[in-house]
């Protein structure tokens, strides 16, 4: 067995079809920082994604004695609490990291389940201190280590003034709330006849792309409007430098990564309030947060940006100087750490 040998279990699903994320990246990044790292699992079907997982823990048991899992709500939960069951049974050393807005949601409806997976755990870590104080009165210990980016990546552009160039970086599914970003565009192109929104993202299939691509054929607004789809990781910052201002519309969430990065290239971001987003930056100083699905709040707030250019110039510098904190060079270091540390205590 490696001396720094490491089991990390997740969604490490095939690019370019799908975008890598937080873990693909970490698992990389260790990698190239001397870790022995295996990944499981990057099977499409959630049958044989689960199936390869508790495989992989078994055959290879020998080849690691820490392993890290992402936890995620709904039927991705499974994944955790089998993977847990089987790595106590070998009594391997186990990190959990918690993802998603909806998860202290789904552990109101399932608390013994979600408080056994997090008891087992010999650490808990979260990107967000929106979990740490969720899930405080099950572990008072969680770790706080935010989600990463890589600032070489980004195309910083100060905006001393903002044009209404806009963009939406998600996935189109009603957790994300796409229609409310159509409705911020109509509003707003009564207002600013140039107004131009870009949209990215993939289409999750639950009817939210058609959705809005029929809402907006119905306000009039097609040809404001470009919907991009789903790009890779590498090209989101080009787009992003196609716009000024970040608009993110989710309805739950904890720390998304994207809003970091329209951060470190300079736009000036206006979220909703959801989940772990406030705790992301101060408001009207590094973004401006509105509440979910107040679409009139939003355009409000863009209005605000467009019409004060010392607005837009103090949140584009701030907003860039709180993502330098999210670098990679600040945050692999964090978990270098941490794994090490728990490999020298066995």
């Amino acid at each position: 067995m490696s001396n720094k040998s490491l089991l990390m279990i997740g969604n490490f699903l095939p690019s370019p079809k799908h975008n890598k994320n937080v873990w693909h990246f970490l698992s990389e990044k260790l990698a190239d920082a001397g870790w022995s790292v295996i990944t499981t699992s990057d099977k499409e079907s959630q049958f044989l994604r689960l199936a390869d997982m508790l495989l992989t823990i078994w055959r290879k048991r020998d080849a690691y004695q820490v392993a890290h899992i992402d936890v995620f709500s709904g039927k991705a939960f499974l994944y955790a609490q089998l993977s847990t069951i089987l790595l106590k049974k070998f009594h391997k050393t186990i990190v959990l990291t918690l993802h998603g807005g909806g998860l202290p949601e789904f552990a109101n409806k399932r608390p013994r389940a979600v408080r056994q997976v997090l008891s087992a755990a010999d650490v808990v870590v979260t990107p967000s201190a929106y979990h740490q104080q969720a899930f405080s009165h099950d572990r008072s210990d969680i770790k706080l280590i935010a989600n990463p980016i890589n600032l070489q990546e980004s195309i910083y552009r100060e905006r001393s003034v903002a044009a209404p160039r806009l963009i939406w970086v998600r996935a189109f599914h009603d957790v994300y709330n796409p229609n409310m970003a159509i409705r911020v565009l109509h509003l707003l192109s009564l207002s600013y006849p140039e107004v131009f929104l870009y949209m990215l993202g993939p289409d999750k299939g639950d009817g939210s792309l058609d959705s809005a691509l029929k809402l907006s054929k119905e306000l009039g607004i097609e040809s404001k409007l470009q919907i991009v789809g789903h790009v890779t990781h590498d090209e989101v910052p080009r787009w992003l430098d196609q716009a000024d201002i970040f608009i993110n519309t989710s309805n739950y969430d904890t720390a998304p990564r994207s809003l970091l990065e329209a951060m470190a290239n300079g736009l000036c971001v206006i979220s909703t309030n959801v989940g772990g987003i406030p705790l992301m930056a101060t408001d009207n100083v590094e973004a401006i947060w509105v509440d979910p699905d107040d679409f009139e709040a939003m355009v409000f707030a863009v209005k605000q940006v467009l019409d004060s250019p010392d607005l837009a110039n103090k949140l584009s510098k701030n907003a860039r100087l709180r993502a330098e904190l999210s670098d990679w060079s600040a945050i692999l270091p964090k978990w270098d750490a941490l794994f090490s540390k728990l490999l020298q205590s066995n």
